[in-house]
């Protein structure tokens, strides 16, 4: 399936062709470090200021005010319910980059999508969280993603750009181990403190 539009599924392909060549002939510039600063306010309400990202060789400066995320627990879970949790991000995250993964692959082959939905459900079993069980896993136990994808295509064509969320940088994120490390950045006082 060909198109000679310059724009499908809202993707610029003339634009998606011109990274691609440059970050072939420069692998430098595909380097990107994104970044995210949080500041606890209450309980378990807390925000994220999202601003600055390192990406095809430099510092952007293209974001004026950063984006304002918070995060809170429901009721049940001692919050006040004034956000999604956590975990509930981590759901949307994986829905935001699965969809945008595979449209934009499906652009770059050629595939019109008309619509894309998704629904998904994580199971999580507390005991791990609280340290009731030390073999229950805190985090999600399994994620279930449903993917309707709406366009002029076969049931093998749908399978193949059902396919493209392979591509997700979330998705394997979350189901590929990332090393994580988290250390502390103690304020100086006029005593010196080793952690």
């Amino acid at each position: 399936m060909q198109t000679t539009n310059t724009v499908l599924n809202g993707v610029d392909l003339e634009r998606l062709t011109q990274n691609i060549e440059a970050i072939t002939a420069q692998p430098e510039l595909a380097k990107f470090q994104f970044r995210l600063s949080n500041q606890w306010i209450d309980g378990g309400y807390n925000q994220s200021s999202i601003k600055d990202f390192y990406g095809v060789g430099k510092e952007d400066d293209t974001r004026e005010v950063p984006f304002i995320l918070a995060n809170d627990e429901p009721y049940v879970l001692l919050g006040k319910d004034n956000a999604p949790n956590p975990v509930e991000f981590v759901l949307h995250a994986l829905a935001g980059c699965i969809t945008t993964s595979m449209v934009y692959h499906a652009a770059a082959r050629g595939y019109e999508i008309k619509r894309v939905r998704t629904t998904l459900k994580g199971n999580l079993d507390l005991r791990g969280f609280l340290g009731i069980d030390p073999l229950v896993r805190k985090g999600y136990e399994e994620i279930n993603v449903v993917v309707h994808i709406d366009g002029d295509f076969s049931e093998e064509e749908k399978k193949e750009i059902l396919a493209l969320t392979a591509f997700s940088p979330v998705l394997d994120i979350i189901s590929s181990p990332v090393p994580v490390k988290i250390s502390m950045n103690v304020k100086q006082s006029t005593e010196a403190v080793d952690c």
